[in-house]
C-alpha cells in the first residue's frame, strides 16, 4: 500500500499486521462494515471524457460487488483540480473517491501555481483502469503522410507547423513539446479550452496537428474527418490497425492518457484493498475489456502499491518537461 512512494519496511510491515488483523476480524471491522451508503465517485472533469467513461463503465459492477449504489458525480474545473479538492478533503472513509487522471495527478502540481492539493501527499492510489496512448492526429486532406514528413516541414519553415491542444500542460501539448524538443523542431501551439474546440479546428484545417485522447478523436478518423498520423505509445495499438507510432521516427517516445481510482490519503489499507480487488477484477471482464480496447486503452490491474509507483514514475517525467517548456497553468 502506498500514497504515492515505494514501502518502506516498516509500512511494508504495517500492511502485512493490518491484512492479518483485517482476516482475524479485528482492526478489520471497518472495512467489513464497508460501505455503510452509497459510494461518490467524482469525475473532475465535464461528461464525456476519457475518465468520465471508465468511471460509469465501472460504476454498475463496482456497486454490485460493494452492495451499494456507485454514484458518478462530474466535478470540472480548474484543470481538475476542482473536483480533485472535493475529494482531497472528503472523510477518508472509502465513500467518497476520484478518478484521477494524468493530469490533475501527475502535472497539475507541477504547472499550477497552487492546486489546493498535493498528490504525492493527499491522495492514495487504489487501482488503474485503463491506459491508452495519445493519437497524433491530421486534417483528412493534409499533406503530411508520416511523422517524419510533418517534422521535416516544421524544420524547412520554422514555425509553420501549428499544434492544437485542449489546454496548456495538458498531457496533449507536453507531449507535442517533447516531440518538437527531441526532433529540433520550431512547432506554434495553439491551446484551446478543451478538446472540442481544438478538433473542431484541426477538421478545418486551421492547425496541422493534435495529439488526442483516443476516446476524443476515434469517432472522427472513424468518420474520415481527420487521420491518425502516429499514436505516442511504443507498441502499435489494435484498435488502430496500420497506424505507426511515434516512437519509430523518435526511439522511446511514450505518452499516455491514463486514470485509476485514488482516495483521501487516511483511508484505512483494508478499504482501499477491498476496493482494488473488486475494481481489478471487474476490469478483467471480457465485455469491459472489449469496451476499452475498442479506444485504444490498454487494461493492466494493478496493486495498489504497483500503481502507486507507477504515478510516481509518471509525476517524475512531468515534472521534468513543465521545467523544460515553462508550461504554466494560469
Amino acid at each position: 500500500m502506498t500514497t504515492f512512494s515505494s514501502l518502506s519496511r516498516r509500512d511494508f510491515v504495517r500492511l502485512g499486521t493490518a491484512t492479518a488483523m483485517l482476516a482475524a476480524g479485528g482492526a478489520g471491522r471497518a472495512a467489513g462494515n464497508y460501505p455503510t451508503k452509497p459510494v461518490t465517485v467524482i469525475v473532475p472533469y465535464a461528461p464525456g471524457g476519457q475518465g468520465d467513461v471508465f468511471a460509469r463503465l465501472l460504476s454498475q459492477d463496482l456497486g454490485h460487488a460493494l452492495g451499494q449504489s456507485v454514484i458518478v458525480e462530474n466535478r470540472p474545473g480548474a484543470s481538475g483540480a476542482l473536483g480533485t479538492r472535493q475529494v482531497v478533503r472528503a472523510d477518508p472513509d472509502g465513500h467518497t473517491l476520484l478518478l484521477g487522471q494524468t493530469g490533475e495527478i501527475a502535472i497539475n502540481g507541477f504547472a499550477m501555481k497552487n492546486p489546493g492539493y498535493d498528490a504525492q501527499k493527499d491522495l492514495r492510489a487504489i487501482a488503474l483502469v485503463g491506459n491508452a496512448p495519445l493519437v497524433l492526429a491530421v486534417p483528412q486532406n493534409s499533406p503530411y503522410r508520416s511523422v517524419e514528413a510533418l517534422l521535416q516541414a516544421a524544420r524547412d519553415k520554422p514555425g509553420s507547423v501549428a499544434y492544437a491542444s485542449s489546454g496548456t500542460a495538458t498531457p496533449g501539448h507536453l507531449a507535442a513539446a517533447a516531440m518538437a524538443v527531441r526532433s529540433k523542431t520550431d512547432m506554434t501551439h495553439i491551446p484551446y479550452k478543451g478538446a472540442g474546440q481544438a478538433i473542431s479546428d484541426l477538421i478545418g484545417g486551421q492547425v496541422q496537428c493534435f495529439f488526442a485522447s483516443a476516446s476524443s478523436i476515434m469517432p472522427h478518423i472513424q468518420g474520415g474527418r481527420v487521420r491518425a498520423l502516429a499514436v505516442s505509445s511504443l507498441e502499435p495499438v489494435a484498435a488502430l490497425a496500420g497506424v505507426p507510432t511515434v516512437a519509430q521516427t523518435l526511439p522511446g517516445f511514450e505518452f499516455s492518457l491514463w486514470g485509476g481510482y485514488f482516495a483521501p490519503a487516511a483511508t484505512p489499507p483494508a478499504i482501499v484493498e477491498l476496493l482494488a480487488g473488486h475494481i481489478n477484477r471487474i476490469t478483467q471482464k471480457p465485455e469491459l475489456r472489449s469496451r476499452f480496447e475498442a479506444e485504444g486503452s490498454a487494461v493492466a490491474p494493478m496493486t495498489p502499491e504497483r500503481f502507486g509507483k507507477f504515478v510516481r514514475a509518471e509525476m517524475d517525467k512531468y515534472a521534468a518537461l513543465v521545467k523544460n517548456t515553462q508550461a504554466h497553468i494560469d
